[in-house]
């Protein structure tokens, strides 16, 4: 694991950040290094778990999924049994592109990507048939205010 990033590193993170698809020779020359030196520090962020994978950001409007759902989930029962269950059963759920387990009065919060209402009804139907879960809240996005997979490096 890389502590401290150097500056190239943070360089190369950003540009990549901003478009995956520059070449190695283009951000070389961005940042001043060697191409060889760019093509080693990516190695090195890509080794480190830094880099995880480079994608395309699609539009989920233009693809017929235009709403966002985030669903708060609360159990009672906290056993690892229950936990792994939960979980294989999201990572099933295509829908479902986001999962984080949180501290405080919610104990799981799910980000769906569906085309509809009765879409999202049908995967919570799945959901709750595979899972015992105590409460479950949907909260429907209205309009996207921000959206950035760009974090802040420096």
């Amino acid at each position: 694991m890389i502590e401290k990033l150097h500056i190239n590193d943070v360089q190369i993170l950003e540009i990549l950040q901003a478009d995956a698809t520059r070449s190695l020779e283009s951000i070389s020359d961005e940042i001043g290094v060697s191409l060889n030196t760019c093509w080693r520090r990516v190695q090195k962020l890509e080794e480190a778990g830094i880099l995880e994978g480079r994608v395309a950001l699609v539009n989920n409007d233009k693809v017929g999924l235009p709403l966002t759902v985030f669903v708060s989930i609360r159990t009672d029962d906290h056993s690892k049994v229950w936990a792994d269950n939960f979980a294989k059963t999201v990572q099933s759920m295509p829908e479902i592109v986001e999962f984080y387990r949180l501290a405080g009065d919610v104990d799981y919060i799910l980000k769906m990507m569906v085309r509809s209402v009765s879409d999202y009804d049908r995967v919570y139907q799945r959901l709750i048939a595979k899972v015992k879960i105590s409460d479950v809240s949907a909260s429907f996005a209205m309009e996207k205010m921000k959206f950035t997979t760009v974090l802040p490096l420096r």
